[in-house]
């Protein structure tokens, strides 16, 4: 019997993964850097290389049921990475193709966003839940809408960019796609970084801790470590972002009405004071055949870990 998967999760810088069994425990991990080789097949090379001895030590490939792969832009319908922005590989990548053959194990391939519902469902709180959002809040607004138990993909592999959606017509400009006013803009650390430009700039007689730091030491971390001193600026940005985001999560909730919805990534280090004003906004922009039905989560998931079970999870789908 085959009792392992191998996870692989395909970052903007770093690339991580990880052998892991059925019951969702990593037994090795290791990771390479993702930009660091000219060539998509240098990159599949060094993968093997790292992976190559944590094989061995579950007793040899025969021993793997198959490699799953979380990745920016990645199509589940076809293995390809398509256009992703953050990375070096341009145009239309056969990536599942290429590590399947220089693996010999067959490999699935998703976005990295729908890799993680994937393992809130098979081994986070989401699990034995057939209806729910994942929204992660990292560096952008990552989102895997899972509907009767299955990954929403549409017709083309790339439906779920919620973070993409416009939630403030005419906002504030994304500068990777020059839409204004997404989701993204706001609610993830680059948002959250400039809510506290635009607040210190519009008052500019108030006192703030965050006037400390420079325009480069400004960090959604700076903005929480004041918050958490009580700094009435700082404050103010969770209570901005998080009206936002619950807005938003209103909407996601009338279209698709989920048992749950799951946040995840660093903006959650943040704890209530970000749940709690999102929590808020969401209840209030809500129908009342929707209100205090969903549960809003925090991922049990460590975050470390959550992105290589995720990809794994697709060995066993």
């Amino acid at each position: 019997m085959k009792e392992y998967a191998i996870g692989i999760d395909v970052g903007g810088t770093n690339t991580k993964f990880g052998v892991v069994d059925r019951k969702g425990n990593i037994i090795d991990q290791n990771r390479v850097l993702t930009n660091g080789h000219d060539s998509v097949q240098e990159f599949i090379d060094d993968l093997y290389t790292g992976l190559s001895p944590i094989i061995e030590k579950v007793g040899g490939a025969e021993k793997i049921a198959g490699i799953g792969m979380g990745a920016p832009n990645g199509n589940y319908y076809t293995g390809n990475v398509e256009y992703a922005p953050n990375l070096r590989w341009k145009g239309i990548v056969p990536l599942a193709k290429m590590v399947s053959e220089k693996f010999g194990l067959r490999t699935k391939l998703t976005n990295d966003a729908n890799a993680a519902a994937v393992g809130e469902m098979m081994y986070g709180c989401a699990k034995g839940m057939k209806h729910f959002i994942t929204i992660t809040l990292g560096t952008g607004v990552g989102s895997g809408i899972v509907i009767d138990g299955k990954i929403v993909l549409g017709h083309d592999g790339f439906a779920g960019e919620l973070g993409h959606t416009i939630i403030r017509p005419g906002g504030r400009l994304h500068k990777g796609t020059g839409i204004r006013g997404v989701l993204e803009s706001y609610a993830s650390a680059t948002g959250v970084r400039e809510t506290a430009l635009e607040l210190l700039a519009e008052n500019p007689n108030e006192a703030s801790l965050l006037r400390d730091y420079s325009e480069e030491e400004l960090t959604s971390q700076t903005v929480y470590e004041c918050a958490i001193k009580g700094d009435k600026i700082a404050n103010q940005i969770f209570e901005f972002t998080g009206q936002i985001l619950g807005e938003a999560l209103a909407n996601f909730i009338m279209f698709s009405s989920p048992e749950a919805i799951v946040l995840f990534g660093g903006l959650t280090k943040a704890g209530d004071l970000i749940m709690t004003p999102t929590r808020n906004a969401m209840e209030e922009n809500l129908i009342q055949i929707f209100r205090n039905k969903v549960k809003l989560v925090f991922s049990q998931l460590k975050e470390a870990d959550a992105a290589i079970l995720g990809a794994s999870a697709l060995v066993w789908e």
